[in-house]
C-alpha cells in the first residue's frame, strides 16, 4: 500500500512540480487521505490532488467479497483559477470524495457525479462534481500485474442546476453544452451554463 502511494506521489510531482502545501485527513474506519496543493503561477492556476485513495482498489458494491489486489484505483484532481475565491477550503471536501469508495463502497469512474452536500469552498456555487476522463494532465500510473493502473481523474465542479440536468441528459450531453458555451470550468465563481 505505502509503496503504491510513493509511486503515485512521484507521478504527481513529475507532472505538477513540487507541492507547496499538504493536509491529511483520516475518517473513522478509513485510510488516511492527503490533499496536495500545487501552484502554477505562470498559468495562474491552483491544482489540488488527493493522495491515498489509490492505496486500496475500489470494489463493485454488488460484489460479495472485496478483492484486496484487483480492481480500479484512482486519485482525484481539481484545477481552479488562483486568487478568485478561498478555494483552499476545498481540502476537506476533496478528502471526503476520495474516501467515498472506502466509506460507501462505490467505484468512482468517469461520468460519475459526486456530491458533498455543501459548497466546495465558502461561497462556491458548486456542491458536486462531474468526474472526467483520466490521461490528460497526469498520465495513468501502470503498476505491476495483477494490479490495475492508478488513474488520475479530473473533477469538474457542477452547479445544482447542471447536476440535475446531467442526471436527466447524461455526462456527455453536459460536457458538450459546456464546450458549446465556452464555459471556463476552472473559474471558481462561474455561473451555471445555459440549459434551455
Amino acid at each position: 500500500m505505502s509503496e503504491i502511494l510513493v509511486l503515485v506521489e512521484a507521478r504527481l510531482r513529475t507532472a505538477l512540480g513540487e507541492p507547496d502545501a499538504r493536509a491529511a485527513i483520516t475518517f473513522l474506519g478509513t485510510d488516511r487521505i492527503e490533499v496536495l496543493r500545487f501552484i502554477d503561477a505562470e498559468a495562474g492556476l491552483v491544482r489540488y490532488a488527493t493522495l491515498g485513495m489509490s492505496a486500496q482498489p475500489m470494489t463493485d458494491p454488488t460484489s460479495a467479497l472485496a478483492d484486496p489486489v484487483k480492481g480500479p484505483r484512482a486519485e482525484l484532481l481539481l484545477t481552479v483559477r488562483a486568487g478568485r475565491a478561498d478555494t483552499d477550503q476545498v481540502l476537506r471536501p476533496l478528502a471526503v470524495l476520495a474516501a467515498t469508495p472506502q466509506v460507501e463502497g462505490v467505484v468512482v469512474a468517469p461520468g460519475a457525479s459526486l456530491d458533498v452536500g455543501d459548497p466546495l469552498w465558502p461561497g462556491a456555487p458548486f456542491s458536486s462534481v462531474l468526474v472526467g476522463e483520466s490521461g490528460g494532465l497526469v498520465e495513468d500510473l501502470v503498476l505491476d500485474a495483477p494490479l490495475d493502473p492508478v488513474r488520475f481523474l479530473p473533477l469538474l465542479p457542477m452547479t445544482s442546476n447542471e447536476a440535475a440536468w446531467k442526471r436527466v441528459h447524461g455526462a456527455q450531453a453536459l460536457e458538450e453544452r459546456w464546450l458549446a458555451e465556452g464555459t471556463d470550468l476552472r473559474d471558481p465563481q462561474r455561473r451555471s451554463v445555459r440549459l434551455d
